[in-house]
């Protein structure tokens, strides 16, 4: 008779439950959230264990690969489905969710998440703090700027390297604002500085991989985007068709239908990576409103945007760049946005855009 487990991880400890083909309860017990104790925990049903199941969280780029290597047969769960299946329990504890993932595992009702390689998430965390240093950079001048209005003081549109000069001018004559905006300022001045480090860092990584560079001769796709894309899918052949990847960043619409007289069709999911989709949006808004070239997808965008609204074109546009992306990295092609362009023409666009990366993480 099979067997089958599942596993509620928490930092500390993992709550384990054991069923058989039945649903019967083989077995529980509470081990601390270490590989090794978790084998020894399974042991005594490894010759019938047939699939041992987690749901995805922080812990999983850690303990799944650990647990892999064990030789027992585990799988990463995706969270929102395992979410929705446990929305009938009644009480919510370790061990009834332990035990409704040992029964998802025992019925096969589940979905797998895809668990990235140890590259893939450097990357990803690199981007990551990236992006934090630069909400707190944010937030810091914002607070600066709200602040000073309860004196009369309106910024109004100052540039972030003659910002400080600004505020400075601004309150001398105030010796105790000043020492305030002081402390402020050299706070913004340490973020700022440290985000210059991390964003060069991320243009060489960007720079230095044939994928992103090929992704970068799109218009408005950047090293931000080319990375973001690529340490996010990592395997194109995860996804058996390129438009799948527009689903999986949350960028198609909602449906809910029910018989014949409810058919709605709502906004986009949002679903999946936040800042994927985030980056894709940039890239599209970049490539309809700065890019000044011919380009295929920008006239199909700008069509939609005089027929629907701007805010609706730069999502269909982020939309399509995920698709073309994905298909680009799938069948190994070049970006041509303008077939009938001189291929001078084309080279000229690709070499300037290498030059102005070449000087920002210079």
């Amino acid at each position: 008779m099979s067997s089958f487990a599942g596993l509620d991880v928490s930092i500390e400890e993992t709550v384990i439950c054991i069923v058989d083909d039945l649903g019967e309860v083989l077995g529980r017990a509470a081990v601390p959230t270490e590989p090794a104790a978790i084998a020894k925990a399974l042991e005594p049903w490894a010759p019938t264990m047939k699939r041992v199941g987690h749901e995805a969280g922080s812990l999983s780029p850690w303990l799944h690969p650990e647990l892999q290597a064990i030789g027992i047969p585990f799988v990463c769960l995706e969270t929102r489905h395992v979410r929705a299946s446990m929305q009938a329990q009644r009480n919510k504890t370790d061990a009834t969710d332990a035990l409704g993932i040992a029964h998802l595992m025992r019925t096969g009702w589940f979905r797998q998440a895809h668990i990235k390689t140890e590259a893939a998430y450097r990357v990803r965390l690199l981007l990551t703090q990236r992006r934090n240093l630069k909400r707190k950079l944010l937030d810091i001048e914002n607070t600066i700027r709200h602040s000073l209005k309860a004196f009369g003081i309106r910024l109004g549109k100052v540039g972030r390297r003659s910002m400080e000069k600004v505020v400075r001018e601004a309150v001398a004559s105030d010796p105790m604002t000043a020492g305030l905006m002081e402390c402020m300022l050299r706070a913004r001045a340490a973020l700022w500085a440290e985000y210059l480090e991390l964003h060069k860092l991320a243009t060489q990584l960007a720079m230095r991989d044939e994928l992103c560079r090929r992704f970068m001769a799109i218009p408005g796709v950047g090293p931000i985007t080319a990375l973001s894309f690529s340490s996010a899918i990592e395997d194109p052949t995860r996804f058996r068709r390129s438009r799948d990847v527009a689903a999986y960043f949350g960028l198609t619409s909602k449906r809910w239908q029910s018989g014949t007289s409810i058919d709605i069709r709502g906004s986009i999911s949002k679903a999946g990576d936040p800042d994927v989709r985030r980056t894709l949006y940039e890239a599209a808004s970049a490539m309809l409103t700065r890019f000044k070239g011919t380009d295929q997808v920008k006239t199909w965008g700008l069509k939609l945007a005089k027929t629907k609204c701007h805010a609706k074109a730069r999502v269909a546009v982020a939309r399509k760049l995920a698709v073309v992306m994905h298909a680009m990295w799938r069948d190994g092609t070049m970006y041509v946005g303008n077939p009938l362009a001189e291929q001078h023409d084309i080279d000229a666009w690709n070499a300037a855009k290498v030059q102005r990366l070449s000087r920002a993480r210079s």
